[in-house]
């Protein structure tokens, strides 16, 4: 490989590693129900973007909290999703919010101080910070208590992880998007009780291995970004602990859109205690991105994006079951 074909990658790597979000902040405003807030953590001010629905008068409304990439904000996850939490929170009534992280990255457990995030290297309370943003808006937004959700894509979805195993009483169902477990932080993951997992993940994503590992081992880098299960070990470790007794329904999506080169393999584990899930959605060919989401780089650097499920709707009718 050339020196210039190399540097470019390397240069993008560092860009979008645990990036997923859109080239430019979405805005935010009345019209669309949607503004800028922010609460204080431990001495810090913690921004985080809310899209409430109109119709939110005297009844208490399920929350969704959408967890951006590495290098991201609330409002380019915002981007990533084409609004789809939005157009869905209007449509069925529930509140959507999309938080910043500490200098665009989550503490997720991974043990990178030598990436230079602050995030890690300052060993950031963001369980914390969400755990009191929940509480906020279940007072502030007369959010229900018992259907707070958490989805997140790449570092989000790691963060996800993080927050199911260690405040699994304040949530009540996680979605993963392009992201495991922190390899280092899974020993360390004991969820009080079941709680229903829905994972999605391209088989191709070279940034959060299909088979685990080093982050990004399959592309040129020049610093280590931590390590994460597979995605087999992670949907084994949520079957664990989610008790389910019966092996999974394997069944195939409708092909909607021949023409993005994926296909998409359900697997569905349903025989669980208290009613929870563990589902996987096996993006064949599929990259580092948001099924039917915005596309935030070239796919020879982040792969093939598939256009036969729409996550944002796969996910909310997920939740809503729980």
């Amino acid at each position: 490989m050339s020196k210039p074909k190399q540097s470019f990658l390397l240069v993008c790597l560092l860009i979008s590693i645990l990036l997923i979000s859109g080239n430019s902040a979405s805005e935010s405003n009345e019209k669309d129900n949607a503004y800028t807030a922010s609460i204080m953590h431990n001495g810090l001010k913690r921004v985080y973007l809310i899209h409430v629905p109109p119709d939110n008068k005297n009844k208490q409304m399920p929350l969704v909290i959408a967890l951006h990439g590495g290098g991201g904000t609330g409002s380019r996850m915002e981007k990533l999703t084409q609004g789809g939490f939005n157009a869905l929170s209007d449509r069925e009534g529930f509140i959507v919010v999309y938080p910043d992280g500490l200098e665009k990255h989550w503490n997720d457990g991974r043990s990178v101080k030598e990436a230079g995030w602050r995030a890690h290297k300052e060993n950031a309370d963001d369980v914390g910070f969400i755990t009191v943003l929940i509480e906020h808006l279940v007072k502030e937004q007369n959010v229900d208590s018992k259907k707070v959700y958490i989805t997140g894509v790449s570092n989000g979805a790691l963060m996800s992880s993080r927050l199911a195993c260690e405040k699994t009483e304040k949530i009540t169902a996680i979605a993963l998007v392009a992201g495991t477990i922190a390899e280092n932080f899974a020993p360390r993951c004991s969820p009080s009780r079941p709680i229903p997992i829905l994972m999605m993940h391209g088989t191709e994503d070279s940034f959060i291995l299909w088979e685990g590992g080093e982050i990004a081992e399959k592309l040129p880098r020049g610093r280590k970004f931590g390590r994460t299960l597979s995605v087999p070990e992670t949907v084994k470790f949520w079957v664990a602990n989610n008790e389910c007794s019966s092996p999974p329904i394997i069944t195939q999506e409708t092909d909607k859109d021949p023409k993005d080169n994926t296909r998409v393999r359900k697997e569905a584990y349903s025989d669980c205690k208290d009613g929870a899930e563990v589902i996987l959605y096996a993006i064949e060919n599929g990259g580092h991105t948001w099924p039917s989401g915005h596309k935030y780089l070239p796919e020879r650097i982040v792969g093939r994006t598939s256009k036969d499920i729409d996550a944002n709707e796969v996910i909310w009718d997920f939740f809503k079951r729980h």
